[in-house]
């Protein structure tokens, strides 16, 4: 299935070796789009090619070279959004040359799986059924072992010597946060700078999402002051987890809520009159989340979200190559073992219960790469690691852990930012910080 994403022969047009099928991207001036090609197993043992989409920039002599932007997920693409991305990044587009790329799996080469995309739309959090985890790995079939970050990363090394650069910057956001560091891990001398917005750490995403639940009442709590609110959504949020079990159903529609609002106004008010008996409005919200939130493969694809999360990440029963017949029982036996320091005013249930774990617990025995030393840092380079005070998607408890790994680390936190602050945020401060950074001021 993943093999017939491309496969046409590598060719050279415009002087960018590995690069095919070159020409102006569609409606959009002043950028070219190609398709990179690269073996669907780097090592060389499963034939197979995957064409994976590439915009870049016209500016080829740009003074400080290629800025190579990052999107997350996983499962998200890249090239819909270079417009976008061009925009926001335009006061550095003189001196970087912008290239953004479809990473393995997504856009024009998602990954589907219709049942899974339709419970988790765009969500990391929702529970999924075990029926949709598991006919989504069989769909895949086998080539869901070569889908996780180490491929990605891979494919990257592939997307710098087919533009011919001896080195790249990289600015990535959430997931792509998360690919930047394991590219400069595994190419140091390949990097020149690193942005990191919106933070995942190189150690890898917590399935409990432990820093989100603890950070819910700092979250909200600041919320409700700049917004002079009359209310305690600490004490209310923590009343409603332990009146109604609901725990999952809650953070997930409030790190969906950062999107649409980060002051949480609405969530704020609805978890106050649940709290106090009256629960209505906090279903409506949340049944508008997940309505909201539907999403097809090709603006982030579930398939290749569940192939990376469970390929890359280490679980309560182990990896993903661990036989699934033990891991409930791995999983139950580390909830008894939490405590209301690990998971704040949520519960248990909620940290074990949350569908990137599950969505794991379920998918079938895989072989699992090798993963970067927990105790390794980032290579010597620039790096700027950018975060909204408001953030629950990657809390910025995740930014601070980076910065023990990041000897050259700058941190700049925007007050009132949520999830994506180049992107997003209102303030244009992070914007800023990340044109100085990447222009070399100070």
């Amino acid at each position: 299935m993943a093999a017939a994403q491309g496969g046409a022969a590598a060719g050279r047009p415009g002087g960018d070796g590995g690069l095919s099928g070159a020409a102006a991207c569609p409606g959009l001036t002043g950028y070219t789009c190609a398709t990179l090609n690269v073996p669907l197993d780097h090592s060389g043992g499963v034939p197979g090619r995957l064409g994976l989409k590439v915009a870049m920039a016209d500016n080829v002599r740009a003074p400080k070279g290629v800025l190579l932007f990052l999107t997350g997920g996983p499962g998200q693409p890249g090239v819909p959004f270079v417009e976008r991305l061009g925009k926001k990044l335009e006061p550095v587009l003189k001196e970087y040359r912008l290239v953004m790329i479809d990473q393995r799996g997504t856009g024009a080469g998602a990954l589907q799986c219709p049942q899974l995309q339709e419970e988790m739309g765009s969500s990391d959090l929702t529970p999924p059924t075990a029926r949709a985890v598991t006919d989504c790995a069989a769909a895949i079939g086998p080539e869901r072992r070569h889908y996780s970050t180490n491929d990605t990363v891979a494919d990257l090394e592939s997307l710098r010597q087919a533009l011919g650069v001896r080195k790249m910057t990289l600015d990535g956001v959430s997931y792509g946060t998360y690919t930047a560091e394991r590219y400069a891990l595994a190419h140091p001398r390949h990097v020149a700078r690193l942005v990191l917005d919106s933070v995942v750490p190189q150690t890898g995403y917590d399935p409990m999402d432990r820093a989100a639940l603890r950070a819910a009442p700092r979250v909200l709590t600041a919320a409700c002051r700049a917004t002079g609110c009359a209310t305690d959504p600490a004490a209310d949020l923590a009343e409603v987890v332990s009146r109604y079990g609901n725990g999952a159903d809650v953070i997930d529609a409030l790190t969906t809520w950062e999107f649409v609002d980060p002051d949480y106004t609405a969530m704020i008010d609805a978890l106050h009159q649940a709290a106090n008996g009256d629960p209505a409005m906090l279903r409506d919200l949340i049944a508008g989340v997940r309505e909201g939130g539907a999403a097809s493969a090709e603006e982030l694809s579930q398939g290749l979200h569940a192939s990376t999360l469970c390929l890359d990440g280490r679980y309560p029963w182990g990896r993903s190559d661990t036989p699934v017949a033990g891991r409930q029982e791995a999983l139950e036996k580390a909830g008894a073992r939490l405590t209301p320091a690990d998971y704040g005013p949520f519960d248990a249930a909620t940290a074990t219960g949350l569908g990137s774990m599950l969505s794991c617990l379920h998918w079938p025995r895989t072989p699992v790469p090798p993963l970067p030393s927990r105790q390794r840092s980032l290579p010597d380079v620039p790096v700027l690691l950018l975060g909204g005070d408001r953030d629950l998607s990657t809390p910025l408890e995740w930014l601070y852990d980076q910065k023990k790994l990041t000897p050259r680390a700058r941190v700049v936190v925007v007050p009132g930012a949520a999830h994506s602050v180049q992107s997003r945020a209102a303030d244009d401060a992070g914007r800023q910080a990340v044109y100085d950074f990447l222009l070399d001021r100070r």
